[in-house]
């Protein structure tokens, strides 16, 4: 272990994250909000890719762009940056020292890439026995597609999620559609994260180290879920559906007079209660009705008639019927909305931190919520290098002179 234990879950872990952009940031920003000592690792100048990812850029006291984008921030926070050139003698030779006082190497380079620097695991594990080593690709270290790069749009429509994501073809709008965030470079971040966490705990109990390999393909298909279960078990592919529900009816959006609601009928009691606040009881005892798998089968008869009925009502008008005898339902907010959301605010999602160049900056909180160990949102995500010289000099040991000399050489 790097040091001694801490309120922090994990205050006495160090991760040496030489990944970027973010499936692996977000990995390892995780770990960070858990307590994690986080070393990210950057190349000199220019540093993660998404730095240059802007506009917007975050702001300074004077309202002017700082060299922080906003896309760089959502993915960093809580961690100490070093740069180092790594493609040089002297750069990989510091990545090793590095590890010796690592517990976790996270990075997403081309396979094979890193074992040209001797910085692949068994490289590393020679150095550091019990050294938990995680590999992020597009496709994982085997199989034909192993050497090609993976960018979560492209995964999104190779592993499925694509074809059932959007409206139905049959509709205005209907075809293919990506989420509106980078969802499986974020799922697969998650799923680092637990085998991360997974390793350590198996390290913990027999002091040996391991190899995890986290393919973003891999977590495409597995996330896939109830779809692809239901493909497994009826042999037909599913379809897209918009914003309605493969298997269950009605659960989607509906306009109201005014704008757009969400009604979420889980069970046939609820179902029931919406049909008699709209003022239409007889849909309940409707023979095709009755039954979920029923309105499955006749879901275009039935959707119709309930949009109509939707229409006859504001938004706010159907949100206070249906709370009140408790069918689930909301609206679609924009994210403007989320954040001025009183439920939102008052778990505090948002938090304003110090930072060296913008003064202060809003940044979203971990959701993780611990009793005893909780998560820390109080660090920035670091400039680029700022934290060379200090963990150079504290760390490993170099002298102010060995510092000035690798910056000369371009080394840091």
């Amino acid at each position: 272990m790097s040091s001694a234990p801490s309120a922090k879950a994990l205050g006495h872990i160090r991760v040496l994250d030489l990944s970027r952009v973010l499936a692996g940031p977000w990995c390892s920003q995780n770990l960070a909000d858990l307590g994690a000592d986080v070393i990210k690792i950057e190349r000199p100048g220019t540093g993660d890719d998404t730095r240059a990812w802007g506009p917007p850029y975050a702001k300074d006291a004077q309202g002017a762009d700082t060299s922080e984008a906003a896309y760089y921030l959502a993915a960093n926070r809580g961690k100490r940056s070093v740069t180092v050139d790594i493609s040089t003698p002297e750069g990989q030779q510091i990545i090793r020292e590095l590890a010796k006082h690592s517990d976790v190497v996270l990075e997403n380079y081309k396979v094979g890439q890193l074992k040209r620097y001797g910085l692949d695991y068994e490289s590393l594990k020679a150095v550091k026995p019990d050294l938990v080593y995680c590999s992020v690709t597009g496709f994982g270290q085997d199989g034909p597609y192993a050497h090609r790069a993976g960018y979560d749009f492209l995964i999104q429509g190779m592993g499925g999620l694509m074809s059932v994501t959007g409206e139905r073809d049959d509709l205005p709008g209907g075809g293919p559609q990506k989420a509106g965030v980078a969802l499986c470079d974020l799922m697969t971040g998650m799923y680092s994260t637990i085998a991360i966490l997974a390793a350590l705990t198996h390290r913990d109990r027999t002091c040996e180290g391991q190899y995890i390999d986290m393919a973003l393909l891999d977590v495409q298909v597995a996330m896939l879920a109830n779809m692809g279960s239901n493909y497994l078990h009826s042999g037909k592919a599913p379809k897209r559906w918009g914003n309605a529900h493969p298997n269950i009816v009605p659960y989607q959006t509906f306009q109201c007079s005014d704008g757009y609601i969400i009604v979420a009928t889980g069970n046939d009691g609820q179902y029931v209660k919406f049909v008699e606040a709209g003022g239409r009881p007889e849909l309940a005892s409707d023979p095709r009705f009755v039954t979920n798998p029923l309105r499955v089968q006749n879901r275009d008869v039935l959707v119709p008639i309930l949009a109509e009925m939707v229409l006859t009502k504001t938004r706010d008008e159907w949100i206070t019927r249906l709370e009140a005898v408790g069918v689930p339902c909301g609206p679609i907010n924009d994210i403007g909305d989320v954040y001025r959301n009183e439920q939102v605010q008052a778990r505090e999602m948002v938090v304003s931190v110090p930072h060296p160049t913008a003064g202060s900056m809003k940044l979203v909180r971990s959701p993780m919520r611990l009793s005893a160990t909780p998560t820390d949102a109080s660090t920035a995500p670091p400039t680029l290098g700022q934290h060379t010289d200090t963990i150079l000099r504290e760390l490993l040991g170099h002298s102010d002179a060995d510092i000035a000399a690798l910056r000369t050489r371009g080394i840091l």
